[in-house]
């Protein structure tokens, strides 16, 4: 072997050591290590106060919330889980309607993947090493974040029974652990238009989806990273009678609760917030650098570091 050579390897060998080293310096300097975020489409805000919810009012108040988040318009759900992920609106990032597969305007920017940057394509070019996981039911979520980025996607097809989808959720949890993992869930909005929000069967599904979060938890807790995880309870939008999308607060404003490592405990803030700014305060949590054309805030209030 030459000399040359020798040196090459040594040089790899280093270099690799290095690299490790500097990803869990830096992994180390997170508000926590690990993040669930679970979505509730079509849950407004103005529910919490009748709702039966044990499990997520534990949650309001170890941690922090709001129930003055603001929807973007139109109140639709591809457009807000857009702006949820994206850190940005519908005039930038280009998804306008309920049902958007591609942006409708021309995305004022687009990353490597091909598409508006989302937290999670932030996340794994930061570390490429993440465990980055998404779940959920309804088949458009799939267009809106970058499925190159995950180590895990799955759709949960013709409104499975909610059983499964936690089952699925959970074993992903206890089994890898994700630094990052959104479960997007299709109630309490199919209820809303098939029988009606704010109405006994609404409320009902409510009680079921609090039991269901209480398993996700349990779920950390199997596999020994509760501790260090922060979970975010959200949602896209409220709604109306059987339907959304229009301007009034019922259908714009959604919850807002965050809770866990270096969360702080029992407070309710006043500060305004956007849907765009879940993706900053999700950004902030893992010490990422924001694209230039997002326009999020992060709710730094939150924390207690």
């Amino acid at each position: 072997m030459t000399s040359k050579l020798k040196s090459c390897i040594i040089a790899l060998l280093f270099g690799g050591l290095f690299a490790h080293v500097a990803t869990a310096q830096q992994s180390s300097e997170w508000i926590a290590k690990h993040v669930v975020v679970i979505g509730l489409d079509g849950w407004g805000a103005y529910s919490l106060e009748k709702a039966d919810m044990p499990t997520v009012k534990q949650l309001m108040t170890g941690g922090a919330y709001t129930l003055k988040k603001r929807s973007v318009l139109p109140s639709s759900s591809a457009a807000n889980w857009a702006s949820m992920f994206m850190g940005a609106g519908p005039e930038l990032h280009g998804y306008t309607k309920w049902d958007s597969k591609t942006p409708e305007l021309p995305s004022r920017e687009l990353s490597h993947y091909g598409m508006f940057p989302t937290v999670f394509g932030l996340l794994r070019d930061a570390y490429p090493d993440a465990e980055i996981g998404y779940e959920y039911e309804w088949d458009g979520m799939q267009y809106l974040v970058e499925q190159q980025a995950l180590n895990f996607s799955q759709e949960i097809v013709n409104h499975a029974t909610q059983d499964t989808t936690i089952a699925v959720a959970c074993d992903y949890i206890r089994t890898s652990k994700p630094n990052l993992f959104a479960l997007i869930i299709d109630e309490p909005d199919h209820t809303g238009h098939e029988t009606g929000h704010d109405t006994p069967a609404y409320y009902a599904i409510l009680h079921q989806l609090d039991h269901s979060i209480a398993q996700v938890i349990q779920a950390t807790k199997d596999a020994g990273i509760y501790d260090e995880t922060i979970f975010i309870l959200t949602s896209d939008h409220g709604g109306i009678n059987k339907g959304h999308g229009g301007k009034t607060m019922l259908e714009m404003e959604t919850p807002f609760i965050i809770s866990g490592k270096n969360v702080k405990k029992g407070l309710v803030f006043e500060e305004s917030m956007m849907q765009f700014d879940v993706a900053a305060t999700i950004a902030t949590i893992f010490g990422l650098k924001q694209p230039q054309v997002w326009i999020g805030r992060p709710m730094k209030q939150v924390f207690d570091r």
